[in-house]
């Protein structure tokens, strides 16, 4: 009877481990409402509300960037990558700058892919420009951060990301020139993963994917991954807000990363590296504190400095690349936010 209850106890052990590491946010959205219901009922409701109408006002932009994501992976069109890879070193980076803010590829596929890239002998200049690019936006991101904010801002934080890849990218290639990070990996790095494949064995391109029963099918599980990876990251993030609109003062944001001014920028920027919850998580926060007052280029710095520098992106760099890689990756993350931060605002004052 004792052997029948440990095995139970290490089970269910095991149940709750697994079901932490897979639904940690859905877990951690129920529980602040249930929190909120003990103490504040009505804003319990309130928010409920609130996170509910955000979703349904997001809807169509939800479901355009779900088709975008699902066609990339079926049509076989996040292969084009490999394109980005051949030619001339500037060349190489500015493609590199411009697919790493194209591409598709899951928080899973970073290390491998990057490890896969290297491992081919594709210089570490083009890497940097492709790695600084790929945390900031995506397709989807780009179309959810129309619905959620607007297009100018869009534009600006795809515009963005491929400056910081390009700048980071020319940097690279001047260092590297110079004989800095001759071997840039760390040792054991292999180069395997879901996301490297893609590059090590670029396919035909099936535009017409649908006349493909496999391909329709990965469409349908791509589809379905990815709305629910978006709607778990979303409810999290509207409810967030709800709580944030309800309690955090307008005018504490506002003197915090309020204004036009170089401060407040650079508080957003060096805010938006902890702070920082996921791309898609991030884009109703940012419009809530712009609506309370955040200036959008601070709002534009905060979400691209804590794009490259979260800690998915940044542990992955630290995984996978040598300390002086690593710092040169910061360094050029937090600048680059700044300084997209700071043009962006300029440009909306005119």
């Amino acid at each position: 009877m004792a052997e029948l209850i440990s095995q139970v106890g290490i089970r269910g052990s095991d149940f709750l481990r697994t079901l932490w590491t897979k639904e940690r946010v859905w877990l951690a959205t129920a529980l602040i409402l249930a929190l909120l219901a003990a103490l504040n009922p009505a804003q319990a409701r309130e928010s409920f509300l609130f996170t509910m109408n955000s979703i349904a006002s997001t809807a169509p932009y939800l479901a355009l960037s779900v088709g975008l994501a699902a066609f990339a992976r079926a049509s076989g069109a996040d292969s084009l990558i490999a394109a980005a890879f051949t030619g001339s070193p500037l060349l190489m980076i500015v493609f590199a700058a411009a697919m790493g803010g194209l591409s598709p590829f899951c928080s899973c596929g970073v290390i491998p892919l990057i490890a896969a890239l290297l491992a081919m002998g594709v210089p570490l200049s083009a890497v940097m420009a492709f790695w600084l690019a790929s945390p900031v936006i995506d397709p989807s991101q780009f179309v959810l951060t129309v619905g959620v904010l607007d297009l100018q801002f869009a534009i600006a934080k795809m515009l963005a990301a491929i400056g910081i890849g390009v700048v980071g990218g020319l940097i690279t290639l001047a260092l590297t020139r110079r004989g800095v990070f001759a071997n840039p990996l760390r040792e054991g790095i292999g180069n395997g993963g879901c996301g490297a494949s893609s590059i090590r064995n670029p396919k035909a391109v099936v535009w017409r994917f649908w006349t493909d029963i496999d391909r329709r099918a990965l469409f349908a599980r791509e589809g379905i991954k990815t709305s629910l990876f978006l709607l778990k990251w979303l409810t999290l993030a509207f409810l967030l807000e709800s709580l944030m609109i309800a309690f955090v003062p307008g005018d504490w944001v506002a003197r915090a990363v309020g204004g036009d001014g170089f401060m407040s920028v650079l508080i957003a920027t060096l805010v938006g590296v902890p702070a920082y919850l996921n791309g898609y998580a991030a884009l109703p926060l940012v419009a809530g504190l712009i609506g309370q007052g955040m200036a959008p280029g601070a709002g534009l710095a905060f979400m691209v400095g804590g794009g490259v520098t979260s800690l998915p992106a940044a542990i992955a760099v630290w995984a996978l690349a040598r300390p002086p890689v690593f710092a040169l990756y910061i360094a050029v993350a937090l600048v680059g936010s700044l300084a997209s931060g700071l043009l962006f605002q300029l440009w909306l004052s005119f």
